[in-house]
């Protein structure tokens, strides 16, 4: 309908102020007004009209709510309705509008406001579209037709109420004759059975989506659906090859790879997994093949032979314990020899870890191969008899005897002869020697089983041909006990007597230790040296052996020994028990706890004991054991006096701290020992503060003055001696002073006179300086009695300093003659070659 029906109702009235009451006169139905409208003038929509209106134009009607006036527009005189803009459902599917009529000249309303709707008319102006696409899906391989794929959907946005613009159907273009689509659900199912994801594992499919029930005119979309093909195991493994020839040489390690094979599968993932065995063949014991998960390879290894013996290698604390039925395997029996065998065979399978019932019908999921290893001969290192040597030697053995033998042979055919020798790391202090040729150990150095219970040492067989065919072999030698060590006391014992204590009183008890170790255990005797016997201060009282009743049997005799555990016959009589004789008579049998408590009590023998008197005593005790022979030593218990309290506890055991009282207190003895430290370090401020005055001649900063000390031991050391020389010689000063012999020549020199050198303006300052520093060095009590060499920034002609030459002197201004230089042996005789007659002056 494109035009609104006027009509009349009563059944709602109208009440306007100051009238009478009157009914509604005009309403109208539903407008509807189609989309997507192309023409050039004003769609029209509709007419509004009022019974009032009576055409003489007194009645204006106004529009107003959704698009009014931008929209929909309204005649005010005849009340048609226009739409000025383009449509479109898919935008807004309906208008909600306000109408009213009003009196032109009172612009008062003759109708009540009515609202009403335009609703848009839809065509079909919309394509279908896949909002999910493109789309992914995989479906197992060899899945039977009709097995759903996956699901596509696509949406109108056309009014599906109206019409078939938006009733859509499917269909492929594209993936044909594999995939069908359901036109009205979008479902894709196969449509070929047996597809086989190892021929093409994947499809790419085109659905179409068309509206109008798929009619001629109407809309569509298309959408790209990916298939792929997921995997089944439906292969099953096989070898590239019916057969495999491997080259390995004998002297390959246990657990190293031998061979590397591998079935092929077709399929992937898990269901490419496969195991590998070794069904038949003659190296089953020697062989092992296992999957690497990583590349679905059967790796083959020489496996360890559940006959291997493992060397026990033992430390100090105990001997080696090595089964006495363990008997070494052969060389065959743990690797690959080639003497013994050259080839084996292997016939191994693969086989698929999860077969698929469903495609058992296909065949076997296995496949075997052969495989043959081919054994390399090598020169290999001698071989010993056993993995382990187990010897005893008692320690008293002498230097020389043979604790035992071992023995080597080389396993190749060429059976070159083996000599031995002692991995000295492993016997670092040369205990032991070994024959090169027959291999009997012998004792080298005297044994301690105290300070070494096991030897574990290594034995070297080495191929006299090749040396470096080197085998090893192991030996652990147990040292057995001997009484060597005699006992002593487990502690050093601090043990105090109370000036209280009563005759009687055990004041210690003390134990004993001893370094060997007797099969039956320790049994030490005590008691008093000979001297301290019949002293009148302690007594010792040795515990011995305790036996600990366990259980009583009547009559039944019970046998046995277990460690330190004895079963014994005992009587009552022999338990010392009181009563009648046929009490005494009876036996019992019973278990007992036999210990050894190899402890002794020190006892008190009088009382009064005083610090004053004596505050330390000397206790021998004689201690002896029970080896064979026995050993014994004296061990002296010191004892000391102490003041104790009433329970016994010492307080004060030292005879000085008895008579402290008496004398200074502690306090008083601190305070002394704090003057002594306070004198001591005064008269350290002293010495030091005296060493400090003695300081060198303070020079202004502006003057680089420096000194140089020289010291020399030797005497006429020719012209590089700088040292024999006088130090009033620095400078050839114009004022003359006293002449003093020099300290390092003899006194019987005669020194000539020289030419007094030209006078020149002295400088003040410098003689001044230099004159206390000879002063000064002449009168230092401490100074040696060398001279010593004054070096300064300036020297030579034209300078104040004039010549510094050593050889002139303070006391003389004139030439002096060296030819005495001539008569002091060859070592001046440089020196008188330079200054003796003849030579021109060198400071001319």
């Amino acid at each position: 309908m494109s035009q609104a029906e006027l009509s009349r109702s009563g059944s709602k009235p109208y009440f306007q102020s100051g009238r009478s009451r009157t009914k509604r006169s005009w309403v109208w139905n539903q407008f509807f007004v189609l989309e997507e409208y192309m023409g050039s003038d004003p769609l029209y929509v509709g007419k509004l009209h009022s019974d009032v209106d009576k055409g003489d134009g007194s009645i204006k009607y106004i529009l107003s709510g959704e698009g009014a006036s931008s929209i929909f527009i309204i005649d005010e005189n005849t009340g048609d309705i226009h739409a000025t803009k383009r449509l479109d459902r898919e935008e807004q599917a309906y208008y909600t509008l306000r109408a009213q009529a009003l009196d032109r000249l009172t612009n008062k309303p003759v109708e009540p406001e009515s609202e009403f709707v335009i609703k848009i008319q839809d065509i079909n102006d919309n394509e279908p579209r896949f909002l999910d696409g493109p789309y992914t899906a995989g479906v197992p391989e060899m899945s039977p037709v009709g097995t759903s794929v996956v699901q596509v959907t696509a949406t109108d946005a056309d009014d599906p109420t109206y019409g078939n613009s938006a009733r859509v159907v499917y269909s492929i273009l594209q993936g044909q004759p594999y995939f069908s689509v359901e036109p009205k659900t979008g479902v894709i199912k196969t449509a070929l059975p047996n597809m086989d994801r190892e021929a093409k594992d994947q499809y790419l499919l085109v659905i179409q989506a068309k509206d109008m029930v798929g009619q001629n005119g109407g809309l569509s979309g298309t959408t790209s659906v990916t298939v792929t093909l997921t995997d089944v195991n439906d292969n099953p493994p096989r070898f590239p090859r019916r057969s495999y020839q491997y080259n390995v040489p004998e002297s390959l390690p246990v657990a190293s790879v031998v061979a590397r094979i591998k079935a092929a599968d077709a399929d992937i993932g898990a269901n490419a997994e496969m195991d590998y065995k070794i069904v038949d063949g003659d190296g089953l014991g020697i062989f092992k093949i296992a999957v690497d998960k990583d590349t679905q390879e059967g790796i083959i290894t020489i496996q360890k032979m559940l006959a291997m013996v493992i060397v026990i290698w033992v430390n100090s604390q105990g001997p080696a314990e090595v089964p006495k039925q363990t008997q070494a395997p052969s060389a065959s029996q743990l690797d690959l020899d080639f003497e013994a065998k050259t080839s084996y065979t292997l016939r191994i399978e693969a086989a698929n870890k999860d077969a698929d019932p469903r495609f058992l019908s296909l065949g076997p999921f296995s496949d075997t191969t052969t495989v043959k290893i081919i054994v390399e001969d090598v020169d290999e290192p001698p071989v010993f008899s056993a993995p382990l040597y187990p010897m005893e030697v008692s320690e008293a053995t002498q230097v020389g005897n043979i604790i035992g033998t071992v023995a080597a042979h080389d396993p190749d055919s060429s059976n070159s002869p083996v000599r031995y020798s002692i991995d000295r790391n492993t016997d670092l202090e040369r205990y032991f020697n070994i024959d090169a040729n027959s291999g009997v150990i012998t004792t080298a150095k005297s044994l301690d089983r105290e300070t070494n219970a096991v030897h574990n040492i290594t034995v070297l067989a080495m191929e006299s041909q090749n040396p470096s065919q080197v085998g090893r072999g192991y030996v652990a030698i147990t040292i057995l006990d001997i009484n060597d060590n005699a006992p002593e006391f487990a502690m050093d014992y601090e043990t105090t007597v109370c000036e209280n204590a009563q005759p009687g009183q055990v004041i210690q008890k003390v134990s004993a230790v001893d370094k060997d170790e007797p099969a039956n255990g320790h049994q030490f005797y005590f008691s008093l040296t000979t001297d301290a016997t019949n002293n009148h201060n302690f007594s010792l009282k040795d515990n011995k052996a305790r036996y600990k009743f366990l259980k009583m049997y009547p009559n039944e005799p019970v046998f046995g020994n277990m460690a330190q555990k004895k079963l014994r016959r005992v009587t009552l009589s022999q338990m010392k028990f009181g009563g009648t004789g046929s009490i005494r008579n009876l036996v019992f049998y019973m278990f007992a706890l036999f210990t050894l408590d190899n402890t002794a009590s020190i006892l008190t023998r009088r009382n009064g004991f005083r610090r004053q008197e004596q505050s330390v005593y000397y206790l021998p005790i004689f201690i002896v054991d029970s080896g064979s022979p026995s050993l014994s030593s004296t061990n002296t218990l010191t004892i000391r006096v102490c003041d104790c309290d009433a329970d016994g506890v010492a307080q004060t055991c030292n005879a000085e701290a008895y008579v402290l009282p008496a004398g200074l207190s502690t306090g008083a003895l601190i305070a002394i020992l704090a003057c002594v430290l306070t004198l001591l370090v005064l008269i350290l401020l002293i010495v030091t503060m005296r060493r400090r005055k003695k300081e060198p001649l303070i020079f202004d900063e502006e003057r680089d003055i420096r000194e140089n000390i020289v010291r020399y031991d030797d005497e006429g050391g020719g012209e590089e001696d700088t040292e024999a020389f006088d130090m009033a010689a620095l400078r050839n000063l114009n004022v003359m002073r006293d002449t003093k012999t020099r300290r390092d020549v003899t006194p019987e020199i005669q020194f000539l006179s020289r030419p007094t050198f030209k006078s020149i303006p002295d400088n003040v300052i410098f003689r001044e300086f230099i004159w206390e520093r000879l002063k000064e060095a002449d009168v230092d009590p401490c100074a040696p009695p060398y001279d010593s060499l004054q070096t300064y920034a300036f020297e030579g002609n034209g300078s104040v300093a004039e010549s510094l030459s050593s050889l002139d002197s303070i006391s003389s201004n004139s030439d002096q003659n060296y030819d005495y230089l001539s008569d002091w042996g060859p070592r001046f005789k440089r020196l008188a070659d330079m200054y003796g007659t003849g030579q021109e002056s060198l400071y001319s």
